[in-house]
């Protein structure tokens, strides 16, 4: 025989799961903005522009692929990487006016 689910035990369970992904997503976001950061210095140091659309092309079909193979829609990877790429290009160009 097969214990009763407790519904509210279950979703205690699985928004704790929930909470401690969210909390792992903002530290590998923090770190991911850190190497982008020093990314941006370097661009600013040697004149380099603050976006690389090539690269930018070459990731966003990256992470398609990896979205896939996760089974997670294409789609929300490719926004997801849009509003990222947003913001870091925000850094370089923050950089390069010496900010």
């Amino acid at each position: 025989m097969t214990e009763p689910i407790d519904p509210v035990s279950d979703l205690l369970r699985l928004r704790a799961t929930i909470d401690n992904i969210d909390a792992a997503l903002i530290f590998m976001l923090a770190e991911r903005f850190r190497a982008t950061k020093q990314v941006g210095v370097l661009k600013a140091e040697h004149g380099m522009p603050a976006s690389d659309p090539t690269r930018e092309e070459q990731q966003v079909a990256r992470l398609r692929r990896l979205a896939e193979d996760a089974d997670l829609d294409p789609e929300f990877a490719q926004k997801w990487f849009s509003f990222v790429v947003a913001e870091v290009i925000r850094h370089h160009t923050e950089a390069a006016d010496g900010r």
